[in-house]
């Protein structure tokens, strides 16, 4: 070999071995630079199986690989079955359309996935895979991506797969660089947007100074900065409610780093060229989702950052009494959500669900008698939809006085809802949180005492506003601070009835059996407050009284009732819930408003009530007893109030 060849040779052997060595050290300070800013995972303790919290870590991936119960399938739908315990090399090659199909229905879960991934994993650290990434446009950024991956979403979406990452972000040049320097800004990705914090920020928690807090949602795995409950309105933050509170795990993965360099990372991890889809194959938002080579931010990283948002919008606890905008925008949500999964997976039964129910409401609608509602004189007889059509008049005609009761007694209802909060402890008010409740004889107790208290707020706006409400039938000036003092002389009686009912309800309550007796007391004693208001009587024949009048009306008032209640309960939240969905205030925002409204309504179910009290009074007096019904009769007894 001539002289001039062999240096040709030996001079390209050099090359490639400076380039292999090049290689190697961005190779090494990329696995250092994972290594150093490894994340902390706190997933939300699961105390039961298939209960709630989070049952799913994020897991190494090589052990789909092999797998007898995971299956390739193609890309023509159907039953395209390509291979059972596919290899990774066989889907190196991208695959796009395909779709790794994991045992299960995701449309009906169960607790299918919870069980097979926990046998799937066992043995199996749980993983984090780390990935440096450049973008060519933004020199001088460097971002290093660590990717989760979890065999299942169980959220409103439900899909087989789900892959989700955070990103730290360096203004370096290299993997190098950055090893020498602090990050400036992380980001965390949450359904199809991302929420950033810069470093140093005090919403980013690290440990031992480097490793960042993630604390993924039950279910969804959405990536928050902190433990709460996140509230997302649009397809960025995702439609529904994500949980991290309570008792958390805390896992510290392995990581397994991506190279940078695309052939390297083929080599070392083969499945990285995938195109298909990470779990089965179904339409829309259930369908199973692409790997992180298919996401924008793996080659645009910088980018990415530009849509992070600065915030998500969490709250805790509810609103006055338990009404809470944020937990009616959450069940809303999720019931939803599993009706319309329940839908795809088979529409007949909820189409005929609906169908029967909308039938049932249309049918009862048109039956009821609802004109004339003559709100005034107020005792005569009133067909069922002529009692909530005269409430509803009444309460419109003369808002400032009864929505003023509303008003004036707002600081008492938040005052006994938080009683209630500190005495049951299983629902807030206005924002506060709560704990967990009792079992056994305490947990009776404080059931009982819970209920009594929140008992009596209704009660009390029911004495006000039948007051009120005597007071403009007979043409006297009206306002509520005048009703307030007139009810004060039956709040003892109706505490006293309130308590005996309750303690009698709840004892009844307690057993299976027993539950249809108790619900039909409590309809029997439903009338107690407006008897005290308008009769005068002591609380035992109260008691009596009620259940007497009651007698031949259940259904009559129970339906009321009901439908009164329903309005207080829904409006509040309801409005609550759509300044969540059209706004960025705060969830504590929005549960102070719904517990405003809920205030403002709660004296309509008070009318309703009263409406349906005076109906049976007059059919007693006038039409030979409450089971007698002959027709509208003129406001002819007599209605005396106490003196204001």
């Amino acid at each position: 070999m001539c002289p001039p060849l062999r240096a040709a040779i030996a001079l390209v052997v050099m090359l490639v071995a400076c380039a292999s060595a090049l290689a190697q050290g961005d190779d090494a300070d990329e696995v250092a630079l994972a290594e150093r800013y490894a994340p902390v995972v706190r997933l939300v303790e699961q105390e039961e199986e298939c209960g709630h919290g989070e049952p799913y870590e994020p897991i190494d991936v090589d052990v789909l690989f092999g797998e007898d119960t995971v299956a390739l399938r193609g890309a023509w739908g159907g039953g395209d079955l390509i291979e059972v315990a596919p290899a990774a090399a066989d889907i190196e090659r991208g695959r796009y359309g395909y779709n790794l199909d994991f045992p299960g229905n995701a449309l009906a879960p169960g607790c299918d996935y919870e069980r097979w991934g926990r046998r799937v994993a066992q043995g199996s650290p749980p993983t984090a895979y780390a990935h440096v990434a450049t973008e060519p446009g933004h020199p001088g950024r460097i971002a290093l991506q660590y990717w989760f991956f979890y065999v299942f979403n169980d959220w409103n979406n439900t899909h087989e797969g789900d892959w989700e990452m955070i990103q730290i972000v360096w203004d370096a040049a290299d993997a190098a660089e950055a090893l020498t320097e602090d990050p400036v800004e992380v980001g965390y990705s949450q359904h199809s947007g991302g929420e950033r914090a810069d470093w140093g920020d005090d919403k980013l928690e690290l440990v031992d100074g480097t490793h960042p807090v993630v604390h993924p949602a039950a279910g969804s795995h959405a990536n928050y900065f902190g433990s709460s409950l996140y509230i997302g309105s649009s397809a960025e933050e995702g439609v529904g409610c994500d949980d991290t509170s309570g008792d958390a795990r805390e896992l510290r993965p392995v990581i397994r780093t991506i190279p940078s360099d695309p052939s390297a990372a083929r080599r070392q991890y083969p499945w990285i060229g995938f195109e298909g889809g990470w779990g089965e194959r179904h339409t829309s938002f259930y369908n199973a989702p692409t790997g992180p080579n298919m996401k924008d931010q793996w080659t645009h990283p910088i980018a990415w950052t530009g849509e992070w948002r600065d915030r998500s919008l969490a709250f805790a606890g509810g609103g006055a009494l338990g009404t809470s905008a944020t937990d009616f925008f959450c069940g809303a949500v999720a019931w939803g959500s599993e009706r319309f999964r329940q839908f795809n997976e088979d529409p007949a039964p909820v189409v005929g669900v609906l169908a029967v129910l909308a039938a049932l409401a249309v049918w009862g609608l048109s039956r009821a008698t609802w004109l004339p509602s003559a709100p005034l004189r107020v005792a005569r007889r009133r067909a069922w939809g002529q009692v909530l059509a005269a409430a509803g008049r009444i309460y419109a005609r003369r808002f400032a006085v009864f929505g003023g009761i509303g008003i004036v007694l707002l600081p008492i209802t938040v005052g006994i809802g938080l009683l209630q909060t500190l005495v049951l402890r299983t629902s807030g008010a206005l924002g506060v949180q709560t704990g967990e409740g009792a079992e056994g004889l305490l947990g009776f107790t404080v059931l009982a005492a819970g209920s009594i208290v929140t008992l009596l707020g209704f009660g009390l706006v029911q004495l006000v506003t039948v007051h009120a409400l005597m007071d403009v039938d007979a043409g006297r000036h009206a306002t509520p601070l005048r009703a307030l003092r007139a009810a004060v002389p039956g709040l003892l009686p109706l505490c006293a009835a309130l308590a005996i009912a309750v303690v009698v309800v709840t004892l009844l309550s307690a057993s299976v059996i027993l539950l249809p007796l108790a619900i039909w007391l409590a309809v029997r004693w439903s009338l107690i407050a407006p008897v005290i208001a308008a009769e005068r009587v002591p609380p035992r024949v109260a008691l009596a009284r009620s259940s007497l009048l009651v007698r031949g009306d259940w259904l009559k008032v129970a339906s009321l009732t009901i439908v009164g209640a329903a309005v207080a309960l829904v409006v509040g939240p309801l409005a609550g819930a759509l300044m969540i969905f059209f706004t960025d205030l705060p969830g504590t925002t929005a549960n102070v408003v719904a517990g405003v409204v809920y205030a403002l309504v709660i004296p309509f179910v008070a009318l309703t009530t009263a409406y349906a009290y005076l109906d049976i009074r007059v059919g007693e007096e006038l039409a030979g007893g409450p089971k007698e019904r002959r027709g509208d009769l003129p406001a002819e007894i007599a209605l005396e109030p106490p003196a204001a």
